[in-house]
């Protein structure tokens, strides 16, 4: 309605008419309606939740290719040492203990010591018999020069008979061109025996030369018999001294006492063990499936951690894997070609060994247990 117009007046009694609805006038088109603020939080929540989602996929993967694929580790590993069994070498009586169970000991310290008595006697019936036979050997040896001048004194008789034979026989030869008016019969056989008595002569003195070259001989054998008993008693003489030596039990390493099983007093013979010693030097070994040996090879590197000492952790590196499983050298190998066969994954000891030298009031031993990791990339 326009300023102009005017309203029809109302008629008295006259119901009253409703005016024209006026049209809207035109206004821009209205902004969409905002989201509630529940469904913007949940939006956030779940953009976070991915984000965080592919921040977690990400330290996985990199901590599985970082700390993870380049190692192999396991559990069935353990302290390794050579574990030595003491033994006498002679029997006898215990006298001295001089050493406690799990005390430490250095090479060369006397750990037992057994009854020499016998021993002492042994070595010094030895010397008596050396000094016999030194005695028997000079002997031998002055007898040699003897019969040797015997021999020679024979030679000489054998010349000089000879001489005395060569003069007889030219005598003989001069009394027979002789005519026989010019000398009697009884010198011509005078003459004969000679010639014969000087030819036995010289045989007789041959066979004396002879005799007394082979009791030169003779004796030139006897002396090599006393020098070989002399030889012989020495023999003797230096075992009765090994074994008066070896009363002394002594430490072959250092190490410490386990497992001392004899006391003072007790009777011990050869070969009967009397206590084991664990020495310092110690290593480990480390039973990996052999799924695990595919990329291990000797001198990697190697994280050692014992059980005992959890809280540290010790560098070490591969040594050598054993050439063959564990299983193969076991009492009972198992025989796979009878029966029915079960593949099981088989376990190979790999030997590890310390990079640096352990300490000392640390007792790490044989059979502890420990966890290597190996780093095969």
């Amino acid at each position: 309605m326009t300023m102009e117009e005017k309203p029809a007046p109302k008629e008295p009694g006259s119901p009253a008419r409703p005016a024209p609805a006026e049209k809207p006038a035109a206004s821009p088109p209205a902004p969409p309606p905002a989201p509630p603020p529940s469904r913007r939080r949940s939006s956030k929540i779940k953009l976070f939740a991915v984000v965080a989602l592919l921040i977690v996929v990400v330290g996985i993967v990199l901590y599985y290719f970082h700390f993870i694929a380049p190692f192999e580790d396991t559990d069935d590993a353990f302290i390794e040492g050579h574990v030595i069994l003491l033994s006498p070498r002679v029997s006898g009586l215990v006298t001295n203990l001089m050493v406690q169970d799990n005390q430490s000991v250095k090479a060369g310290d006397t750990l037992v010591e057994i009854d020499p008595s016998d021993y002492e006697t042994a070595l010094a019936q030895a010397k008596a018999d050396l000094a016999t036979a030194q005695g028997e050997l000079e002997q031998a040896t002055a007898l040699i020069a003897v019969d040797e001048a015997k021999a020679e004194q024979q030679k000489a008789a054998v010349v000089a008979a000879e001489a005395e034979a060569a003069r007889a026989a030219a005598d003989l030869t001069r009394f027979e061109s002789v005519e026989s008016r010019a000398i009697s019969g009884s010198q011509l056989d005078l003459a004969r025996a000679q010639g014969h008595t000087t030819t036995a002569a010289v045989e007789v003195s041959r066979s004396q030369a002879k005799a007394a070259a082979a009791q030169a001989e003779l004796s030139r054998v006897s002396e090599a018999a006393a020098r070989a008993r002399v030889q012989q008693a020495q023999a003797k003489l230096d075992q009765a001294a090994l074994n008066l030596s070896y009363t002394k039990v002594a430490a072959p390493i250092s190490g410490r006492v386990t497992q001392r099983t004899v006391e003072a007093g007790n009777y011990v013979s050869t070969g009967q063990a009397l206590l084991a010693l664990v020495p310092t030097d110690v290593w480990v070994v480390a039973n990996f499936k052999e799924t695990q040996l595919s990329r291990m090879r000797p001198n990697q590197p190697v994280t050692i951690t014992i059980d005992a000492y959890a809280g540290r952790k010790f560098k070490g590196h591969v040594d050598s894997i054993q050439a063959g499983s564990g299983a193969r050298f076991g009492l009972l190998p198992p025989e796979n070609a009878v029966g029915n066969y079960v593949k099981v994954v088989q376990r190979v000891p790999v030997k590890i060994l310390f990079d640096d030298p352990l300490d000392p009031e640390l007792d790490i031993a044989p059979g502890m247990s420990v966890t290597p990791k190996v780093r095969v990339e």
